[in-house]
């Protein structure tokens, strides 16, 4: 190849290269005709490669005029790029003209959800009393679940068909009450607690679900006593319905409890239990290290959905987990 040839292929890939450019809607498209043009594989670099065949005093000439080639094709792709990017920033503002005329957006706000509004209004008043507010692993061991509150090994709750056990020997939780264990165990009495969290239990029908939420209250002081158990359970209920509430308590077990109740109120012209409760056993205290002689105790649970949906009158429990946008709305 001599150098009028050169000259001449130069003028056709200029001349090439400027109608690709020109002819090109897209950015893409774009970057390919330059990587034909002036890319590692592309014409232009190929002419470079090829300036060793021409005689030594040409060289210098020919390399001038590919190098004066790539800066007018660098140019060219240049403004092709900037007029592409123009287009299409106008492109788009003219599919998504504002017009001012129509109405405004509702600003859409999300809402408490019920559950967490229970849990925070009863968390309140056992806080004005002067209970605090404790937690703990929902993960738990065999000992604080069921042998620290006096469950017999052999006790029913233990069996499979109640308890969600794991494969390292632990289980998860069934009731909030061995954070009462755990707190007892950390602290010297007297105590005044309430612990809320999520709980699970193998049960699922239209009125249980296998992870609800309860919170459990403690009590371990001088002079603790049934009578106060009433009349404080007694306070909450009419403070969290707002108003006065026929109570009534009725004899019932729990292993962790004695003597044990269980605490209904007057509900649409019938019973219903809302928690239970009872004086704490003396196994219970003795085992975290409670003097029995100083100190008695009480304590008590219930079940987070059922005082929401007594509250707000949700006639179903499975309204919590569906996260029914128009359910949650209403809160």
């Amino acid at each position: 190849m001599d150098l009028d040839s050169l000259k001449q292929i130069i003028l056709d890939i200029e001349s090439r290269a400027t109608s690709d450019f020109d002819s090109v809607n897209t950015k893409s498209d774009l970057d390919d005709a330059y990587r034909s043009f002036l890319g590692k594989k592309g014409e232009v670099n190929i002419l470079l490669k090829s300036l060793g065949s021409l005689p030594q005093e040409k060289r210098k000439e020919a390399g001038k005029i590919l190098n004066q080639l790539k800066s007018t094709l660098e140019s060219g792709y240049a403004q092709k790029t900037i007029s592409i990017s123009a287009q299409e920033k106008q492109d788009k503002l003219n599919q998504q003209k504002i017009d001012v005329t129509l109405d405004g957006f509702e600003d859409l706000k999300g809402s408490v959800h019920p559950v967490t509004q229970t849990i925070k209004d009863i968390c309140d008043f056992f806080e004005r009393m002067g209970f605090d507010i404790e937690s703990g692993p929902e993960a738990e061991i065999d000992y604080y679940n069921f042998e620290a509150l006096n469950v017999p090994a052999d006790h029913p709750a233990k069996d499979m068909h109640d308890t969600f056990y794991l494969n390292n020997k632990g289980l998860l939780r069934t009731h909030t009450s061995p954070v009462q264990i755990r707190t007892m165990e950390k602290a010297k009495a007297p105590h005044r607690i309430i612990c809320p969290g999520k709980v699970y239990r193998k049960d699922s029908d239209l009125t249980h679900t296998p992870m609800f939420h309860q919170i459990e209250g403690l009590v371990v002081e001088e002079g603790a006593s049934f009578s106060q158990l009433k009349g404080l359970l007694n306070d909450f209920l009419e403070d969290f319905f707002g108003e006065a509430v026929e109570l009534r308590f009725r004899p019932s077990y729990f292993p962790f409890t004695e003597p044990s109740a269980e605490a209904d109120i007057r509900w649409k012209k019938n019973w219903l239990e809302v928690l239970g409760c009872g004086m704490v056993h003396p196994n219970v205290l003795k085992g975290v290290g409670v003097d029995t002689k100083k100190y008695s105790g009480f304590a008590f649970g219930l079940g987070v959905e059922r005082m929401a949906m007594l509250k707000y009158d949700i006639p179903d429990l499975r309204a919590f987990f569906d996260n029914d946008i128009r359910f949650l709305n209403q809160f």
